[in-house]
């Protein structure tokens, strides 16, 4: 959810171009490519008061909170996400 959300935000304020009606389906469209759409839960968001300060964006600190919470492995190319002090897998 926290993925789309960005997605949403930087589309509508034209920093995202996004074809239209992207929007239109693209919950079906994600589970029948296997994936699992996951929840923004009060412990996501509380738990990024504890990260360290790597890390200036909130949607990569509430993503790397997911992460950490669920015992996830990130897939990003960002450096930042390999911080030690995160204590996440990242693939990329």
């Amino acid at each position: 959810m926290v993925s789309i959300w960005e997605i949403a935000i930087k589309a509508s304020i034209g920093k995202l171009r996004a074809p239209a009606g992207f929007e239109d389906s693209l919950e079906e469209k994600l589970i029948a490519s296997g994936f699992q759409i996951l929840p923004m839960e009060f412990r996501h968001a509380s738990g990024v008061y504890g990260l360290p300060p790597v890390h200036s964006d909130p949607f990569d600190r509430l993503l790397i909170s997911q992460c950490k919470a669920e015992k996830l492995t990130a897939i990003t190319n960002d450096a930042h996400w390999g911080d030690p002090g995160y204590g996440i897998s990242v693939f990329w």
